[in-house]
């Protein structure tokens, strides 16, 4: 009996040194238990693979630190506007969607129809990292709990660029530098294509400038237009004042103005049927001197060919407006959203809270090679974005730092959301061009729609 009760003794004493050593063991504080969620991401398609790849190099550092699964699909952007529209409507949206032309057009609607996650908590800590266009962006009404807050989470900015042939303006022998007023600027290229023309070089065209209904790009280089014409469809507060017989007129003279450029022949005759890419294309081709972007892809594209990147093309700032001031350039932020009924929300903001961590989110733009911009002004100190042997990041980086910006009116009502969405700009020009429609009539059919549409918010 006494050998039994020692036993007994000894293995109680032995097992009490097994946990004792067991719970002192060392804890790894890098390993962290896998998650049985798997966080989906819907990303729109780089115009070149570099995009794509430093969204993927960031999502495979946060893999790699939190031992989270992820699984991204990039879309193009129409099938990624369709794709998340019925994706939404079926209750199965991905957990994070991201959309280069998002918040032009679906991003304010879905906010006001209660279908996004409030974001406040999530830029709160790094609210001070932001300039206030970029806070002022996401900021957005949500109709469903009658309230402002954040339902989107900006990561960077686009402005609108001119870009033109360098080389082939020398050829046309009007003088290297490009006119700063309004009027002689327009005139400047009509003036090269008439000089090249004359060398023989019939395909060129002096204005490579979008008139489609098929991609957004017309309408928002159209309110460019008409920022510089200091016309204002929508007042501080967002209210409609097309109706105004001023205002009438003006979108007449100005639809006429634009329009004309085709009619006269200084405008590819396929620009009528261009997609967002085939401004791009139709420059890169040498079709076309002068085109303006939405974004830096175009030279961005060219950085592996020198000769065509340092000395054969250039960026440029928009000229004077016609009454001389200085150009206010419209910008729009870049922002991915949750809904309301993705699978795995806070999943969705813990990688996104990563991603907007300055040195994540810097190395991120960067990685899509100057073709959007920082809205951290810390990000700006970077060297990349002010080189100033750079003949395009430069350019741009001036542009959207030192001038004037103003975002698209779509961030303060909704209702003009649709207004691009159904690219009423575009379908006016394509009245006059292809159906014969006066200016005056285009523009009265163009008043009554956006006039119907803001009736429905």
């Amino acid at each position: 009996m006494r050998h039994k009760f020692l036993a007994i003794v000894l293995l109680f004493i032995l097992s009490l040194i097994l946990v004792t050593c067991s719970s002192n063991q060392p804890q790894n504080s890098v390993q962290t238990p896998p998650s049985d969620q798997v966080l989906t991401i819907w990303w729109n398609r780089g115009y070149y693979p570099a995009q794509d790849e430093a969204i993927q190099k960031v999502i495979a550092n946060w893999k790699e630190k939190t031992n989270n699964e992820v699984e991204i699909s990039f879309l193009t952007t129409d099938n990624l506007f369709e794709a998340g529209t019925n994706a939404l409507a079926a209750g199965k949206p991905p957990d994070i969607f991201f959309s280069s032309i998002g918040e032009y057009t679906v991003i304010p609607q879905w906010a006001w129809e209660g279908k996004l996650v409030d974001f406040s908590d999530v830029i709160e800590p790094v609210k001070n990292l932001y300039n206030d266009t970029a806070l002022k962006s996401v900021y957005l009404y949500n109709n469903v709990e009658g309230k402002y807050s954040n339902y989107g989470l900006p990561i960077m900015e686009q402005g609108l660029h001119i870009h033109y042939w360098y080389d082939l303006i020398s050829e046309a022998n009007l003088g290297e530098e490009i006119p700063k007023n309004w009027d002689e600027f327009w005139q400047y290229w009509q003036n090269a294509q008439k000089n090249l023309r004359q060398q023989g070089k019939s395909n060129i065209y002096g204005l490579g400038l979008p008139m489609s209904i098929d991609g957004i790009d017309t309408s928002i280089i159209f309110e460019q237009i008409l920022e510089a014409n200091n016309l204002q469809i929508l007042d501080k507060e967002g209210k409609l004042q097309i109706d105004q017989p001023e205002f009438r007129q003006k979108i007449i003279n100005i639809l006429e103005w634009y329009t004309n450029f085709y009619k006269n022949g200084y405008v590819p005759p396929n620009a009528v049927n261009w997609r967002n890419s085939d401004n791009n294309t139709n420059f890169l081709n040498r079709n076309s001197l002068m085109t303006i972007n939405p974004t830096m892809s175009i030279p961005s594209s060219q950085q592996e060919d020198e000769e065509i990147y340092f000395n054969q093309m250039r960026t440029i700032e928009f000229p004077n407006n016609p009454n001389g001031t200085k150009p206010i350039s419209l910008v729009s932020i870049k922002q991915p959203v949750i809904f309301t009924s993705s699978a795995h929300p806070k999943l969705a903001k813990e990688f996104l809270s990563y991603l907007i961590q300055p040195e994540n989110l810097g190395a991120y733009i960067k990685g899509a090679r100057g073709r959007y911009f920082p809205i951290m002004p810390q990000l700006w100190e970077d060297p990349f974005w002010n080189n100033t042997k750079d003949p395009h990041i430069s350019v741009a980086s001036q542009q959207l730092t030192a001038n004037q910006t103003r975002l698209f009116k779509n961030s303060i009502n909704p209702a003009y959301s649709q207004v691009h969405s159904e690219n009423i700009w575009g379908k006016a020009m394509r009245q006059i061009l292809i159906e014969g429609l006066s200016p005056t009539e285009a523009t009265d059919i163009a008043i009554k729609r956006i006039t119907e549409i803001f009736a429905q918010w």
